[in-house]
């Protein structure tokens, strides 16, 4: 027998079990050394056990005897998907109180499969095991993600991978190694600024009134005042004095007081834009 698990303990006296590689490779049907040497080992102590899964999976009847020794433990089982769960290890998977997989991991379902020799009938007898085979799978998965009969089985049939993040979105596992409690939120929405509902049209208010001003310093730049004079507007070319033209005054709308916009401002413009 190939042993593919392996017990350690951490510092503070909690177990973990490491399944790493194919999951009873060197089994026949009906074995039953290795369901007897883990449940040995498992039953050694008591307490919370943090099971490590690396495996592409292997015998699916030691891989059922394991799921159902790991969900009969007293203690709380967490289990850990660091590379990939697939095939019968995605089935002891399901067995952890709580899933949580790499955001490098994988999980794969499909449909069982053996190697039958004989004639057509022992043929028939075989698809009719992997049938069965194939329900016992289902019920897991089912107890594990709520998702329906039809859909497991579909998914089975297909051969489904699922990254991390798809595994958590059908409920295969519960969460993402590495990830903060705080990276469900919605990076869409809009941050808390601790401002009460009554302080963010003043805010508001604050925002526009320095948008007043940059054009008022705009205007300011161009030698322009934006107030608005009382006395008309003298348009005349020259001043009888022999004085320069008075300067046109122009609003924060762009436009003098007759609408227009003298060329000087424009040649002002202009300049500042060059």
């Amino acid at each position: 027998m190939k042993k593919f698990w392996n017990w350690l303990r951490n510092s503070e006296g909690e177990r973990t079990l490491r399944l790493e590689g194919p999951i009873d490779e060197d089994s026949v049907w009906g074995d039953e050394i290795t369901p007897k040497a883990f449940r040995a080992e498992l039953e050694e102590d008591a307490g919370d056990i943090t099971v490590w899964i690396c495996s592409p999976g292997g015998n699916v009847f030691a891989a059922a005897e394991i799921y159902t020794m790991l969900r009969e433990y007293p203690g709380t089982v967490t289990v850990k998907i660091d590379s990939i769960a697939a095939s019968a290890a995605s089935v002891v998977a399901m067995a952890g109180d709580r899933v949580l997989m790499s955001p490098t991991g994988m999980l794969m379902i499909h449909d069982p499969s053996t190697i039958a020799m004989g004639n057509s009938e022992d043929m028939r007898k075989a698809i009719d095991v992997l049938n069965e085979v194939k329900e016992s799978i289902i019920n897991a998965y089912t107890a594990k993600t709520g998702l329906s009969h039809a859909r497991i089985a579909n998914l089975m049939s297909n051969e489904t991978w699922m990254n991390a993040k798809k595994a958590v979105e059908l409920g295969f596992a519960d969460g993402i190694l590495f990830e903060d409690a705080d990276s469900d939120d919605d990076p869409d929405e809009e941050a808390d600024t601790g401002e009460d509902d009554d302080e963010k049209p003043l805010r508001m208010k604050a925002q526009l009134y320095s948008t007043r001003r940059m054009g008022q310093v705009i205007l300011n730049r161009l030698g322009v005042s934006d107030q608005v004079q009382q006395k008309p507007v003298d348009t005349s070319p020259e001043k009888p004095d022999g004085g320069v033209p008075s300067q046109p005054i122009i609003g924060m709308d762009g436009t003098t007081e007759d609408g227009s916009v003298p060329y000087l401002i424009l040649q002002k413009q202009l300049e500042c834009l060059r």
